[in-house]
């Protein structure tokens, strides 16, 4: 059941335990979600030595990341990072690779403790699964930053590969051609044939593992897989309405991504 919170500019409401907002303007939705991620990584920080957190590396995430870097608050030095899925095949130096995109963006522009990369070139795919896996549950999540594909996956858990009772924490998955062409849209490769087929992904109750969960989601493209993440049957054929039987959790909107959303 939905219920309004407020109906201020920025408008707040329930939908399940999802809590979603939907801001005037992309910058501020960029800029409260930082603010609201820096709020809850000083409160863990108060009560634990370390925290451990999961990026996700798209140009969705770009305003929120370019506000999170200058929170003078945050002690990244007690902050291990881990970022949610990487194509199987890409160079860790070429510019699609997701561990690159965040290296510019947030990973060698503050002190983390330590940034665990996964490796999509390694001799051993389900070895590197593996050993990702033992890192995670050496390193319990606190944190995931996150957003929503075109077709609704989230980290790379596509329609078709999704699992919201995933024996595996992490594996490798094909992608299907939605999530494919969306790689294409915002300019990440040229043409369809260079985007890998394959990844490696973190799995749905990996990423569920976290305690808290900041799920940004900018753009047009984006509007159909909000709608059905918050209106649609919870189930995998939209993997991100798990988000809404998760507590903790919430949706930060900008105008376009939220154009289908009635309050």
């Amino acid at each position: 059941m939905l219920s309004i919170l407020n109906e201020t500019k920025t408008k707040v409401f329930q939908q399940e335990q999802l809590t979603v907002r939907i801001f005037p303007s992309i910058q501020e939705m960029g800029s409260v979600a930082a603010k609201e991620v820096g709020n809850q990584i000083c409160r863990l920080l108060e009560s634990k030595p370390e925290i451990n957190m999961i990026f996700a590396a798209a140009p969705s995430q770009n305003e929120f990341l370019s506000h999170l870097i200058h929170d003078k608050r945050i002690d990244w030095t007690r902050i291990n990072a881990f970022h949610m899925d990487e194509y199987i095949g890409i160079h860790p130096e070429a510019p699609q690779s997701f561990g690159h995109f965040l290296r510019i963006r947030i990973f060698d522009k503050v002190p983390f403790k330590k940034v665990n990369y996964l490796n999509g070139l390694a001799e051993n795919l389900e070895e590197e699964c593996q050993r990702y896996a033992d890192l995670l549950t050496k390193h319990p999540v606190d944190i995931v930053c996150l957003g929503i594909g075109e077709n609704g996956h989230i980290a790379f858990n596509d329609p078709d590969v999704a699992d919201f009772n995933d024996p595996k924490l992490v594996k490798i998955v094909e992608l299907d051609p939605i999530c494919r062409q969306q790689q294409v849209n915002e300019k990440c490769f040229m043409t369809l044939d260079l985007v890998p087929k394959e990844a490696l992904t973190l799995t749905i109750p990996a990423l569920l593992k976290a305690e808290w969960m900041f799920c940004i989601v900018p753009f047009k493209n984006k509007a159909q897989a909000v709608y059905q993440t918050v209106y649609g049957e919870v189930s995998e054929k939209c993997p991100a309405s798990i988000l809404r039987r998760k507590e903790n959790s919430s949706l930060y909107l900008d105008p376009e991504s939220a154009e289908r959303i009635n309050l």
